[in-house]
């Protein structure tokens, strides 16, 4: 014992009982020595939060705001502007829907090359080419009208939806790269601000567009979103991530794969069916003005941004309620639409507290059919031999932007081509029925799956 307190190097707990003292004084100074160099890795497990994590989801967070805001702006007043510009129904239904169709080709490819292009690099130049393209287009009430106005829409929603689907699909992989055990409840956190975006976004626009003309509204959001491409250079750490060979296809082709994706899509069509026919409906049935056109689409994006969160807190502390919730949502937003109308069969009146009430269980109904989507798709491909890593959920994320890019072109394409040839009550009708039908189908086949797992 002399020798180790000569050298320096002398072991307290070794002889605790001739040096009880400074026994005792060596365990308080290694007590307060880990608190101070550990404090942060502790207080990140037992929160789950470190710094970079708060940031990343500040950073995903404002971004999923301001580009649901810049998309959803349109819908109170574009319609009949576009209209008085020599745009049938039709084409108004073509150009919502061109943005889906583009970032449907555009999703998948953000998805595949993540890893290669970099995360951060590919999330901040979407926000860019999002944030140009919707200032451009504020400008094209001055171009004339006809054919010149129609392919000048085409092409700025076709630029912006590029930059949409790089962001909107690298954001959904750089969460679940950060939050791998609550990917269910911070996608529903994120769903707020997404609900925020589309809640403030018509109501924005319409008051806008009625104080200051078309111009503004584009101005504004599209200068607010501009405005996130150096916050979020200087605010999201670096995301990074190993290369694995995994294909497209492949995980497509899983069943369980292709079930999620038909409700994906069923639940986007629904949501873009609304785009191109709602704001008419509302104006010839019960002349309303775009300012309280947007306050209709309140309740729907008001109860999708308050039951979001909760839905996915849920599934994610019980993960067997993924699927019931799903078909759950699915059968709740055909019969939604169906009394949106009403359906000419139900022999109601047109009224409008029908419409928003409809709406408001509809927004309900989104939220429990696409919050554990992305984790229940995310948990098929680990399941199938998929690396967990970036790159797998980069190309989840790809998946599921394409189905909702998907959805969102048939909804308001095919919304708009039954708006102009059997009116609203019938569309209506028949997008419920679809969402009805399918939702049966995925009742039948979850049942049937369970089935199976239970006889292996």
């Amino acid at each position: 014992m002399e020798a180790e307190i000569d050298s320096g190097v002398f072991d307290y707990d070794a002889y605790p009982e001739e040096c009880p003292l400074l026994h005792e004084a060596h365990k308080d100074e290694q007590e307060i020595g880990c608190t101070q160099d550990e404090v942060e890795q502790n207080e990140s497990k037992c929160c789950g939060f470190g710094k970079n994590k708060v940031l990343t989801l500040i950073s995903i967070a404002s971004v999923n705001f301001c580009l649901m805001a810049c998309y959803s702006i349109l819908a109170p007043f574009f319609p009949n502007e576009a209209m008085h510009k020599g745009a049938t129904d039709t084409i108004v239904g073509l150009i919502f829907g061109i943005f889906s169709l583009t970032a449907l080709v555009f999703s998948p490819i953000a998805g595949r090359y993540i890893v290669h292009i970099g995360a951060k690099f590919m999330f901040v130049s979407g926000i860019l080419i999002s944030g140009v393209c919707t200032v451009l287009f504020g400008l094209l009430d001055k171009a004339s009208s006809g054919p010149m106005y129609i392919t000048l829409c085409f092409v700025v929603r076709t630029f912006d939806a590029i930059g949409f689907a790089f962001s909107s699909t690298t954001s959904s992989a750089i969460m679940a790269q950060n939050f791998p055990d609550n990917i269910a409840t911070l996608m529903g956190v994120l769903e707020i601000f997404t609900g925020l975006g589309l809640l403030l976004g018509p109501p924005l626009g319409g008051f806008l567009y009625s104080a200051w003309g078309y111009e503004m509204p584009f101005f504004i959001i599209g200068g607010l979103l501009l405005l996130m491409v150096p916050l979020n250079m200087i605010l999201l750490p670096s995301q990074e991530g190993t290369i694995f060979k995994a294909s497209f296809f492949r995980l497509l082709m899983l069943p369980p794969i292709i079930m999620s994706s038909v409700l994906v899509v069923l639940q986007a069509c629904s949501v873009g069916f609304l785009d191109p026919t709602i704001s008419i409906f509302l104006k010839n049935q019960f002349q309303l003005k775009p300012k309280y056109i947007g306050l209709v689409f309140l309740t729907l994006s008001a109860t999708y941004a308050i039951g979001s969160p909760i839905i996915g807190y849920l599934c994610d502390l019980k993960p067997n309620l993924r699927r019931p919730s799903m078909v759950i949502g699915s059968l709740m937003s055909g019969i939604c639409f169906c009394m949106m109308g009403p359906a000419p069969f139900i022999y109601a009146h047109q009224q409008l507290w029908i419409m928003v009430l409809s709406l408001a269980i509809n927004g309900l109904a989104l939220g429990f059919t696409v919050v554990p989507i992305f984790a229940e798709m995310l948990d098929t491909a680990l399941q199938n031999g998929f690396e967990e890593g970036l790159s797998t959920m980069g190309l989840v994320s790809g998946l599921f932007g394409s189905m909702w890019s998907v959805g969102n072109f048939l909804g308001p394409t095919l919304g708009g081509y039954l708006n102009d040839h059997l009116h609203f009550q019938w569309a209506a009708t028949i997008q419920g029925s679809l969402m009805l039908a399918v939702g049966v189908i995925a009742c039948v086949y979850y049942l049937k799956d369970a089935a199976q797992w239970r006889l292996k």
